[in-house]
């Protein structure tokens, strides 16, 4: 496990069967396909209910800095040959450096708000160990999606799992754990609300 005045932390909002988006993932369609069950409409409802949720909404928006993969950053592939400076408009809610993994070099892009994308192509190693140089004593959040989370779980890099799971299964997509070796986990705390159950883990091994 990862060392330091800060946690490597990862949340992530994945359906009952362990998807965190469906197949068929594009602009047009962010999470991908949904058999119909509205996977997408299901985050948003859960977000939406700020009151109910604020615990776990104001962790997820605490931490000192962030690392995402490109494929949560937008749908924009190869080379970057068009504007893209993610989902979340001029005024992403990070408001700390994004380290984002990607294969081709840019240039870092400041938002409004304190946020500033960096662009990380030698690994996830590298993108942590950036991270990590940010200053304070926040933790270092592992944003996603499931793949980018995956592969720091592989690595053994993540200290605490935080899975919030909403009551429906999509059967396919980009699922949380996939290629990830077997897992001790700890239980450090669990509740329910009207539209997600919030699960925290300590990751032992």
């Amino acid at each position: 496990m990862t060392r330091g005045t800060g946690k490597v932390v990862s949340h992530v909002t994945i359906s009952a069967d362990g998807y965190s988006a469906g197949l068929n993932q594009s602009e047009e369609r962010p999470f991908g396909d949904d058999g119909g069950d509205g996977w997408g409409d299901q985050l948003s409802a859960w977000y939406a209910e700020a009151e109910e949720n604020r615990a776990e909404l104001d962790e997820m928006t605490n931490a000192k800095a962030y690392i995402m993969g490109r494929n949560m950053f937008g749908p924009v592939r190869g080379e970057w040959d068009r504007k893209w400076n993610g989902w979340w408009g001029d005024n992403p809610p990070y408001h700390a450096p994004v380290f984002v993994l990607t294969h081709h070099a840019r240039e870092p892009q400041p938002m409004d708000g304190g946020t500033t994308y960096h662009f990380v192509t030698d690994g996830i190693e590298s993108a942590l160990a950036l991270a990590r140089e940010v200053p304070g004593d926040g933790d270092v959040a592992i944003q996603g999606g499931a793949t980018t989370i995956n592969q720091y779980l592989a690595a053994g890099l993540i200290d605490e799992l935080r899975l919030h799971i909403v009551p429906l299964t999509l059967g396919a997509g980009t699922r949380l754990f996939d290629g990830v070796p077997p897992l001790k986990l700890e239980q450090v705390r669990a509740r329910g609300t009207s539209l997600v159950t919030h699960v925290t883990y300590r990751v032992l091994s």
